[in-house]
């Protein structure tokens, strides 16, 4: 008799939620940018990991730091500056957004990265992701940072049969509502692990069903292991 793939939607996000922060408490990875609640070294990191892997951008945000340790630093300094510490990493445009962004920072928000995702979408080169990932990852604010990766899991796990565009992404950023506690800390660390969880095992080319620690959760996880 097959295993029963339906679950109560309440039911499949609690068991979701429980067996994937177990495992990332034993197996996340120990990111440099994991380790601060500095809104601005946030900042620079999820702008540096737009488009770029993890294992490159880990030397470039040190050095960026230590050249620009402050907004004020990367405000006042001049675009060939800027560009010249972010040399080697690509998509330089992200480079000139950012020292935009700082300017912007420094000269209506008091020097301070803003809190609130909706003022920071309003700034260069920060999107709903980023703005999700700052307020989560700094502030510890309960929103949803949805990546590639992120949209990739919710997706597999929660709407394998979900049609992309507009209506589709509104429907993903309602399940990471739903998943992301009210708890700042517990939303930090749940909104880690979904990316965890996408870069190290629900990969976009190979699904690890088989080692997945959301497995009994996952409406295609559960599938995969009925058929097969």
């Amino acid at each position: 008799m097959p295993r029963k793939s339906i679950l109560d939607a309440r039911t499949q996000r609690l068991r979701f939620r429980r067996n994937l922060l177990a495992w990332f408490r034993r197996h996340g990875r120990d990111l440099p940018w994991r380790r601060t609640r500095d809104p601005y070294a946030v900042l620079v990191s999820e702008v540096m990991l737009q488009q770029t892997q993890v294992v490159r951008v880990t030397g470039y945000w040190t050095r960026f730091l230590e050249c620009f340790p402050t907004l004020e630093h990367l405000a006042a300094a001049s675009p060939q500056r800027v560009r010249e510490a972010w040399d080697g990493l690509g998509y330089y445009r992200r480079a000139e957004n950012l020292r935009r962004a700082a300017g912007e920072m420094v000269t209506h928000h008091g020097g301070e990265v803003p809190r609130e995702p909706a003022v920071l979408r309003s700034l260069p080169g920060i999107g709903a992701y980023t703005a999700g990932a700052v307020a989560s990852f700094a502030y510890e604010l309960p929103e949803p940072a949805i990546d590639t990766n992120v949209a990739r899991v919710l997706r597999r796990a929660f709407h394998p049969r979900l049609r992309r565009g507009a209506a589709g992404e509104r429907k993903l950023w309602d399940t990471a509502k739903t998943l992301v506690p009210r708890a700042g800390n517990a939303a930090w660390t749940t909104n880690q692990a979904l990316m965890e969880l996408g870069a190290l095992v629900c990969t976009a080319r190979v699904m690890h069903c088989t080692i997945c620690p959301v497995r009994g959760a996952c409406r295609t996880g559960m599938n995969r292991r009925s058929t097969g």
